[in-house]
């Protein structure tokens, strides 16, 4: 299997080069040539696999650059119970919200408590079995931006990864302090952690045109170094994400939810688009879906450009108490759209220079249409969202994190309007213990002046919900990196954290 840019079709590479790469020369995206296609019966036979199973099925069908056993070391070193606490890394609690079954995929049970966890405890080592098939002897840069989670588990997954080295950079007013803490406390002789004077978009923004930028690569090919991403522009985290998507649909169907071959909807707390767009290419693949309901906070992009076709990031940015979502640029929208246009690199690339130059564009009538028969958006703010966190665990005993809240009170909106009873997954991207002070303020806001571990103490207390080890275990931790940076300061940053002139 092939892939190319989706700005620029006459670039293809392997599976390796995407993952080693990143990113494409052009700033596009690599995404595959085709897809394979998984029919009933090729789902039927992974009902009987364990979550390790179907994912070596999927990677290999992606990865054909890769040996068996290189796809076998990779997923058995990623998918330990050591790091994710039993046999299946993304368990299904079943629950109901208003009278609604709602099946909850709970990905967040890696070593930082966030969804991310599961493509960047594989992510480094399809790293580096990519950098010796493709760029032998060449040290990978990882750069960074996140809005909360990518980061923690970016320079988890690549902590004294041998010939590897990462900058991660996140919006200094932007992120929870948990996840603050979890960054600045990280371990690890190759690693680094900046703030930026600014947004998760700006941070963004100041990654890609380093990657871009040809001045700054030469400088580091000539010190042997390449960059490389482990945001989810990069084939190698958003491939991950497939698999679990899979591997809840035959949840479903071992436990007696769905029949093999019934549709269900998946809803998804999105702010880059990538966790979404798995279960999209899950579903071109095979998987029977129905319907992607596109969750938002107040920072409503998507919302709007799923219901009127124009994507328009000239708005009012908010800061929300579900910050990993606070983002009014999508990325791996470009993705979706080139599919969409029927991989037409010439449009994709002209809409994605039209919202740099003018901050928005439309899609085609045709486009629009796919995107509406396929995808359902909608918001709800920090107030609907505290409410829905109480009243889940009023009702059912289940807390979650302000992410999964916007997700389950977008579904709850979705019902009312369309009377659409399929059954649904509704992804949970964190554990509640990420955001204590919002979560806590939802339960019980008796006490809220207090630091963030005393939160997490007074959230099991009133909750009786356990707090995760890799949590907890933070509260002593003395932060390592306290620089702060403008955005259009990183590149300089980049070189001298490098060591290069």
């Amino acid at each position: 299997m092939l892939y190319n840019s989706t700005e620029n079709k006459s670039e293809v590479v392997s599976a390796s080069q995407a993952i080693a790469q990143g990113i494409s020369k052009d700033g596009g995206l690599f995404v595959p040539q085709e897809l394979p296609l998984y029919d009933k019966e090729t789902l039927s036979s992974l009902l009987a696999l364990d979550y390790k199973g179907i994912a070596k099925k999927v990677f290999s069908d992606f990865l054909t650059d890769f040996t068996g056993e290189e796809i076998e070391e990779c997923v058995n070193k990623a998918y330990t119970v050591q790091k994710f606490g039993g046999e299946n890394p993304a368990p299904v609690s079943y629950k109901k919200y208003n009278g609604n079954d709602i099946n909850i995929l709970e990905l967040w049970h890696g070593p930082t408590c966030a969804f991310k966890d599961m493509a960047l405890q594989i992510l480094p080592h399809l790293l580096t079995k990519s950098l010796k098939k493709t760029h032998d002897g060449k040290d990978a840069v990882i750069l960074v931006a996140t809005s909360g989670d990518t980061g923690k588990a970016a320079l988890e997954g690549f902590k004294d990864v041998e010939h590897t080295k990462i900058i991660v950079f996140y919006p200094v007013d932007g992120v929870s302090p948990m996840q603050k803490h979890q960054m600045t406390t990280q371990e690890g002789k190759n690693v680094n952690v900046c703030a930026i004077e600014g947004n998760f978009d700006d941070a963004q923004t100041g990654v890609k045109k380093i990657f871009t930028t040809e001045s700054i690569s030469y400088k580091l090919d000539e010190n042997n170094m390449m960059f490389s991403s482990a945001n989810s522009i990069n084939w190698g985290r958003l491939l991950p994400q497939i698999v679990y998507y899979i591997s809840s649909y035959c949840n479903l169907v071992n436990d007696g939810k769905i029949a093999l071959g019934d549709k269900i909807n998946v809803v998804v707390p999105t702010g880059n688009f990538g966790n979404i767009l798995a279960s999209y290419y899950a579903y071109c693949m095979g998987l029977p879906i129905n319907k992607f309901i596109c969750a938002s906070n107040s920072n409503n992009v998507l919302t709007d450009f799923i219901r009127t076709g124009v994507y328009d990031k000239n708005r009012q940015f908010y800061t929300t108490i579900s910050p990993s979502m606070d983002i009014l640029v999508s990325s791996n929208l470009e993705r979706l759209l080139y599919k969409l246009s029927g991989d037409d690199d010439n449009t994709t690339r002209d809409w994605m220079t039209k919202l740099k130059t003018e901050g928005k564009y439309e899609v085609t009538p045709e486009v629009k249409e796919a995107i509406n028969n396929a995808f359902y958006g909608g918001y709800c703010d920090d107030d609907e969202t505290k409410s829905t966190i109480a009243k889940l665990f009023k009702d059912e005993g289940y807390l979650c994190d302000t992410h999964t809240a916007v997700a389950v009170a977008v579904y709850d909106k979705y019902v009312s309007e369309t009377g659409d009873k399929t059954p649904t997954i509704i992804a949970s991207t964190a554990s509640p213990y990420k955001f204590s002070k919002s979560v806590l303020s939802a339960i019980d806001d008796s006490k809220l002046n207090m630091s963030e571990f005393d939160m997490v103490d007074k959230l099991n207390s009133v909750t009786g919900v356990e707090v995760p080890k890799p949590l907890s275990s933070l509260k002593d931790k003395k932060s390592r990196f306290s620089d702060v940076v403008k955005s259009e300061d990183m590149p300089e940053y980049v070189l001298k954290t490098l060591g290069v002139k």
